[in-house]
């Protein structure tokens, strides 16, 4: 048994919005993963298989390496179907937001859901959302959005309605939000969701060889160069970087998740806590960090790249050139020798204002 974390009024509040509602849009953040695809499809064929409209919408089109993921190719992707996309979100009167936590993660969606007139919930587990929906369902102490998706449908009594392709969506962003459980994992009751989905039909071994353990020739030439090429160790911070600069990525070829993972690398190095992944984006520099033990890597992506995540996983987007994302960089490792190597102390009277 599951214990009751989620707010109970807020459980009945979905539960009285999904049986009232006969067309639903679902929507998730841009340069989908794991976990908002899982999640978005998970949600999406359970609503089917209750007699809903479903439909998947994401800003972009998501990773290649995420096909195998039950419903992928029903997806709609704004950039390359935007007349489908807004009309599908026209046409729904009720708009599920899962996996983001403000209408920046949406991109070019933002003004079409800002202005949507229907109802919207939000269902994730990042921190600090913004207040644009009707209902916000909203835990970051979960290690994924999936986790908290199949609480929530746990406590709805609509579990009987998850079938093994439903199982293996959320199994795949459980999976690939925790690193294939190797982070932010440490929950017994995690456990006992997986083996739920176990016993639903979830082939863990093929999905974790799907997910993480394939790759494309491009993907692994591209790995291998960030870490023999680029990677920086700084051993007295305990600390690494990788910078793959735009050249970098086109030099391989990059598709969209080829560097998922990457940020994970440095850390199977004893002497590295904290590992950094800077990927040169359009008009941004994209922020990925992991770390060890309670060395919180979200403080400093939220005070230093306008990001936040969770302590041993966390990210951020660096508005600026490479260069001044570098020297940004330098400044949180002086910061740090300050602060004795403890992000906590690191600029705590910034919080306050």
């Amino acid at each position: 048994m599951l214990e009751q974390i989620i707010d109970h009024n807020r459980l009945l509040k979905l539960d009285k919005l999904i049986k009232e509602s006969r067309n639903i849009a679902i929507t998730c953040h841009m340069a989908p993963d794991g976990d908002a695809v899982g999640g978005a499809n998970a949600l999406c064929l359970l609503l089917r298989n209750m007699g809903k409209v479903a439909n998947v919408i994401t800003p972009d089109q998501a990773p290649y390496d995420l096909e195998f993921i039950p419903g992928y190719n029903q997806m709609t992707a704004y950039s390359r179907h935007p007349m489908k996309a807004k009309r599908l979100i026209n046409e729904a009167d009720l708009i599920v937001c899962l996996d983001y936590n403000g209408l920046n993660r949406v991109a070019q969606m933002s003004t079409l859901l800002r202005d949507a007139t229907c109802k919207k919930v939000m269902i994730d587990h990042h921190l600090h959302p913004e207040d644009f929906c009707d209902l916000t369902i909203s835990y970051p102490v979960m290690t994924s959005t999936c986790e908290l998706l199949y609480r929530i449908l746990h406590h709805l009594n609509y579990t009987e309605l998850i079938d093994k392709t439903i199982a293996e969506c959320i199994y795949t962003g459980m999976m690939t939000d925790t690193g294939n459980f190797s982070y932010n994992s440490n929950h017994a009751e995690l456990y006992l969701i997986v083996a739920e989905l176990v016993r639903k039909g979830v082939d863990k071994d093929r999905i974790y060889k799907l997910a993480i353990n394939t790759s494309s020739e491009n993907r692994m030439r591209l790995t291998g160069y960030a870490l023999a090429e680029k990677m920086i160790v700084y051993p007295e911070h305990k600390a690494s970087l990788i910078v793959l600069t735009g050249d970098d990525l086109t030099r391989f070829n990059y598709q969209s998740g080829d560097t998922e993972m990457l940020a994970n690398k440095p850390l199977a190095i004893p002497e590295v806590v904290w590992s950094t992944f800077f990927r040169q984006e359009k008009g941004y520099v994209k922020v990925s960090m992991r770390s060890e033990g309670n060395f919180a890597v979200n403080i400093l992506c939220t005070r230093y790249f306008n990001g936040g995540g969770h302590a041993n996983a966390a990210g951020g987007e660096f508005r600026g050139t490479m260069d001044d994302a570098i020297k940004t960089y330098r400044q949180l490792l002086d910061d740090l020798s300050k602060a004795d190597n403890n992000p906590n102390k690191i600029n705590l009277q910034s919080d306050e204002n």
